[in-house]
């Protein structure tokens, strides 16, 4: 008998379909590995593991089903099937999950100079003022964003004299973070805020009301439930021309934030100008340039870590 027709092996297609999703999972992988590979490197160690694991499941299952295997019953044949759609599943999961990659000014802003010392871990980048000042800040970057895509902006901040800490998020994802300011708090004393862009500003919303730290700054954010009780100044900092975080959208959170929190809607900006990550499908056009933007940010972030301090 042929192996196509022998009742004691799969079927060629079951073979061919799983020697198939093997391939396309591990060049998908590989692909996404080379295309952020600076995201992946500096990011939090999860993703760069899941696309290891993916290479090496991958290898490993075009290693056994290089030629085809026994059936083994209608039972495992099924199991099998369902291997075949998870596998897609999870392709489609880490293809998703591709950061978006810092670029420039904020991958020269990462360098240490007398000013400013840049050092980072597998979970914290550390922006260090040769004399700090003023509060310091604990900053969630949005979803699937390169944390060093923030260093621009929050530089300028660390040579004001605020020490910085941006969080490096498991799979980019703020909620897999929580709990990151209390350390920071414990183990350097004096004032913090707690800020963040986009889905890592809610989250350092839920963060600033259960740890209750001086100042919560959001950028083109909003919390996620009522904060009109929290005591720690608040500073919402936001695009007019933003496609994700809408002017409507920032204008309900008012209702959940203290009376005293101050709105600074930045006339001509969008969500992606938070950083410098590129564009971000579904945001706006911007009107204003990049470093104007970025200006606009830094100032009214200071205001914020003044009134925390």
């Amino acid at each position: 008998m042929t192996e196509e027709t022998s009742p004691r092996t799969s079927p060629a297609w079951e073979a061919w379909t799983i020697r198939g999703v093997a391939a396309l999972a591990v060049v998908v992988a590989l692909v996404l590995a080379a295309v952020a590979w600076g995201a992946v490197v500096h990011g939090h160690p999860a993703y760069a593991v899941m696309l290891a694991a993916t290479v090496a499941v991958g290898g490993l299952t075009l290693w056994r089903w290089r030629r085809a295997r026994r059936a083994g019953g209608a039972g495992l044949l099924i199991l099998r099937v369902v291997g075949i759609f998870a596998a897609l599943a999870w392709v489609g999961m880490i293809a998703w999950l591709k950061p978006f990659v810092a670029t420039e000014p904020a991958l020269s802003a990462m360098a240490s100079d007398d000013a400013v010392t840049v050092t980072e871990s597998a979970t914290r980048i550390v922006m260090e003022p040769a004399e700090a000042t003023g509060a310091g800040l604990v900053f969630y970057p949005g979803a699937r964003v390169d944390p060093r895509a923030y260093a621009a902006h929050l530089r300028a901040l660390a040579e004001d004299g605020h020490p910085v800490v941006i969080v490096k998020e498991p799979l980019g994802i703020a909620f897999l973070s929580v709990g990151a300011l209390a350390p920071v708090i414990d183990g350097r004393g004096g004032a913090w805020a707690v800020g963040g862009h986009s889905l890592g500003g809610t989250v350092a919303a839920l963060e600033a009301d259960r740890e209750g730290p001086a100042g919560l700054l959001l950028w083109a954010s909003y919390p996620a439930g009522d904060m009109a009780s929290y005591g720690g100044a608040v500073a919402s900092v936001s695009g007019s021309l933003d496609g994700l975080a809408t002017p409507a959208d920032i204008d309900a959170s008012r209702a959940d934030l203290p009376d005293a929190a101050v709105f600074t809607e930045i006339e001509g900006a969008v969500h992606a100008q938070f950083g410098s990550y590129g564009a971000q499908p579904g945001d706006g056009e911007p009107t204003i340039p990049d470093d104007e933007a970025r200006a606009a940010i830094v100032a009214a972030s200071l205001a914020l870590l003044d009134a925390a301090g």
